[in-house]
């Protein structure tokens, strides 16, 4: 999604930007991409050892002759950096690493193999961009990454697509059948061990007996009724009817700005997570676990807790829920404008092309 934000945004009269998908399955952010005029490539690589698909991608390289090369997480950036080797392309490679470790216990073996194999390369791109200070320091200390090439870009918001809307709050509300009245409490994210739905559905479930009119909101990939384990965790935590599953959401800015609190119940993984900004954006505050950026992202405009401390969590959404509703708004406002102040797609993306035109214009000084 910020790789889509980002190049819909960048200045066409001095960039040029191809999307290169490593693999042939596609989703809803191709069509973006596309929508977006942006040229899209698919390599069709079946699994991260497809050699004969690293050479596709080092002769479709070879035919672009790109000025920089942009890798986009961990197989996006080692197979960037091993296809331009291929291809003798001579360019310029950038990485972008996404997000904190995820738990050993729930990172596939090929990509460990894939982040361990990044540590190794890490002196061969010309920066190493992070969203997040902690995604950083983390993949520098565990894995070896060069810390010299480390630059920190956050996420950006489009704070004008993200925006307080009364409509949107009406509208999710008639959708779901709630009352006009119901406080509306997400968690957005695809469903995955470190999303820690478990987590956040334990402290929706303490924090359902005290206060009647909440409702749960939880939309992402898998996050539907047909998930039948998450279905369980909604029925032991006697949620039925009141947890509303929407699955994967395209109308992001409408579900967010519909919520009275936004929660992140992450035990890892995260570096700085983009609903929680999203979310912000629209006014709505913040319940976040201290995983990644999240604690810092949110500072003083909503609470902070520990990774898997159920009771903490429960107790910090408690402690907006019962606010006075004016003063829940105002905070909501206050988050708003801190990522305003902060975190604005516009300078992000101006600080993406200035870094760009940087490593283009030093690769060009040094070959000439």
């Amino acid at each position: 999604m910020m790789l889509w934000k980002l190049l819909s945004r960048l200045d066409r009269d001095r960039f040029e930007p191809v999307v290169i998908a490593l693999s042939a399955h596609t989703d809803g952010m191709l069509q973006r991409f596309e929508g977006s005029g942006i040229e899209c490539r698919l390599l069709g690589m079946k699994t991260v050892l497809d050699a004969f698909a690293l050479l596709r991608l080092s002769r479709t390289l070879s035919d672009l002759k790109p000025d920089i090369v942009q890798g986009w997480m961990y197989y996006g950036n080692v197979a960037a950096t091993l296809a331009t080797v291929l291809a003798r392309a001579g360019r310029p490679v950038l990485w972008n690493v996404r997000g904190t470790l995820v738990d050993a216990a729930h990172t596939p073996w090929t990509t460990a193999l894939t982040i361990w194999a990044g540590g190794k390369l890490s002196s061969l791109p010309a920066r190493i961009i992070n969203n997040s200070v902690a995604s950083a320091t983390q993949h520098e200390r565990r894995y070896g990454y060069d810390p010299s090439r480390r630059v920190i870009l956050p996420n950006g918001f489009d704070t004008e697509l993200f925006q307080p809307s009364a409509e949107a709050r009406a509208s999710l509300r008639a959708a779901l059948g709630v009352p006009a009245g119901a406080l509306l409490v997400g968690l957005i994210g695809r469903y995955h061990p470190m999303k820690e739905h478990a987590t956040f559905l334990r402290a929706a479930g303490m924090l359902g007996e005290r206060h009647p009119h909440v409702h749960f909101v939880l939309a992402g990939e898998r996050v539907n009724a047909s998930n039948d384990e998450l279905c369980r965790l909604v029925e032991a935590h006697g949620l039925e009817g009141r947890v509303h599953l929407l699955g994967r959401r395209d109308d992001m800015h409408i579900v967010a700005a519909a919520l009275d609190i936004a929660a992140s119940a992450s035990s890892s993984g995260e570096g700085f997570p983009n609903v929680i900004g999203e979310a912000m954006s629209c006014g709505v505050p913040c319940v976040v676990t201290d995983v990644g950026d999240s604690a810092s992202v949110v500072g003083d405009t909503g609470r902070s807790v520990q990774a898997r401390d159920v009771q903490a969590l429960a107790q910090a959404l408690d402690g907006l829920v019962a606010m006075d509703p004016r003063d829940r708004a105002r905070l909501g406002l206050r988050a708003r404008q801190r990522i305003v102040d902060h975190f604005s797609l516009q300078s992000v993306v101006q600080r993406y092309e200035s870094l760009y035109t940087e490593v283009h214009d030093r690769a060009h000084a040094a070959q000439a």
